[in-house]
């Protein structure tokens, strides 16, 4: 057995459990959904482990065409492999490139593609527009990483596993030479087919892989990037004592997250391994065991919806079915009662909100606020007449001159309306295709600032 040794003092304490924090059923029909994703407007493109892609619109209904199916012939999938990833390109309302990371039938390498949509229809993609960037081989079937994501200098950040099996026999991790087990990083607007950023630690005529920008991954399952501070965060699976959560700022090229030297806070393997204090440490850690096994990453909260979850980074434990959130800034984890479903994957609409799917269940559930419902709104900048309303209300406060959009939804956090005044002084919204019940009013201020207040329609 394995001599653990625990350095206690990057322990993250763990409460149990916060239940004002719900999931809402959004969308269900769903066949092993691994990523949520949206293209910088109102759709979310869920993507399942078996090949294809399909749009979920704002009001909960799925295109009864798939955005894209990449072919059985093509992606090799089950278990930890399968079409695992989506990226919209920054500027895809241009160019219409996206880029996915699949493994390939034959050998199970990692695969990262370009795609386009088609020229005549914005729901469909061009399937003969494939263009392969970077293949990587994978010598075992599990740790593939697979999620993609643009950061806010433009490049594709690609999260690799480290190759698989159990406790990284080959130490691919710690090893520059190859690409398995890290954070890569490309330039995907420069180049045939793509160019090394010069920020890259190891690039040019420096010892190492061009494209790595981090080393020391287990199996980064997700990271996503900050809406707001460009602060990424990673959820790196551990082996068999310690689950963690990294954060790290965009421009921290070079960072070494420690496996297999560590797995978390903990000693794995001491070989060749140089003090704890060489090797970037978890924002927060739990765990394994007690039901919990496999952390899935998910975002820091970018959305106006919901204020108590400003600040916070939310994500889950596959496992325990489990949702968990801790500041941005760290501390203690605070865990929901268990859910169901397998949660896989976290996903962030235009807006901030959050969604989770379950893979095994295919069910899109919205991340809510119970508790927002009765909160205080007396002071958030405007005013309903009437309210309870019935067929229309008016909003109206003098301190509000010009909006940029005024927001309607139901508890469950799902869109109702959208609409763009321009000032809020007398401003009545029609209400008659609404059914009875409480919802949710947000207005958007031209100058970035968000107000809220609750809506009875009876």
């Amino acid at each position: 057995m394995k001599k653990l040794i625990l350095f206690t003092v990057f322990c993250v304490t763990t409460s149990l459990f916060s239940q004002t924090i719900s999931l809402q059923s959004f969308a269900t029909g769903f066949s092993s959904p691994v990523a949520i994703v949206n293209a910088g407007d109102s759709r979310l493109f869920v993507v399942q482990r078996g090949g294809a892609i399909r749009i979920l619109n704002a009001n909960g209904t799925i295109n009864g065409t798939n955005f894209l199916t990449i072919p059985s012939t093509t992606v090799l999938s089950g278990g930890e492999r399968g079409l695992l990833g989506l990226a919209f390109h920054p500027n895809y309302a241009t160019n219409g490139y996206f880029y996915v990371n699949y493994t390939r039938v034959g050998d199970g390498a990692t695969v990262v593609a370009r795609y386009s949509v088609s020229t005549t229809d914005p729901n469909v993609a061009n399937p003969a527009s494939a263009q392969i960037l970077l293949t990587v081989t994978q010598p075992y079937s599990n740790h593939n990483g697979g999620s993609l994501a643009f950061g806010p200098d433009g490049y594709l950040y690609i999260g690799m596993g480290d190759g698989g099996s159990f406790g990284d026999p080959q130490n691919y991790a710690q090893n520059i030479n190859s690409l398995l087990g890290k954070m890569l990083r490309i330039d995907v607007d420069n180049g045939t087919p793509y160019s090394i950023p010069t920020g890259n630690p190891f690039a040019g005529a420096t010892p190492g892989a061009d494209e790595i920008w981090a080393v020391g991954m287990r199996n980064p399952w997700k990271f996503s990037f900050d809406k707001n501070t460009g602060d990424l965060w990673i959820a790196d699976v551990g082996q068999s004592s310690v689950e963690e959560i990294n954060k790290a700022l965009s421009t921290d090229a070079g960072l070494n997250y420690g496996w297999k030297c560590y797995e978390g806070n903990a000693v794995y393997s001491t070989t060749n391994c140089g003090p704890f204090s060489n090797y970037k440490s978890p924002i927060a850690t739990y765990p394994y065991g007690g039901g919990y096994c496999s952390v899935t990453g998910g975002y820091s909260y970018a959305g106006s919806l919901y204020p108590n979850f400003q600040n916070k980074y939310f994500f889950a434990d596959y496992c325990a079915n489990r949702i968990g959130w801790i500041s941005t800034t760290g501390g203690t984890i605070t865990w929901t009662a268990p859910f169901s479903g397998a949660l896989a994957t976290f996903g962030e609409d235009v807006n901030g909100e959050l969604y989770v799917a379950g893979i095994s269940n295919g069910i899109v559930y919205k991340l809510t606020d119970t508790s927002l419902g009765t909160e205080d709104f007396t002071k958030n900048g405007f005013s309903i007449y009437p309210n309870p309303a019935s067929d229309s209300f008016t909003i109206k406060n003098a301190y509000l001159t010009e909006i940029k959009q005024l927001l309607l939804y139901d508890t469950s956090g799902k869109l109702m309306m959208t609409r763009y005044p321009t000032t809020v002084e007398s401003t009545t919204v029609e209400t008659t295709n609404l059914q009875q019940g409480l919802y949710f009013v947000a207005i958007e201020t031209t100058n970035g600032s968000v107000f809220r207040t609750k809506l009875q329609i009876r």
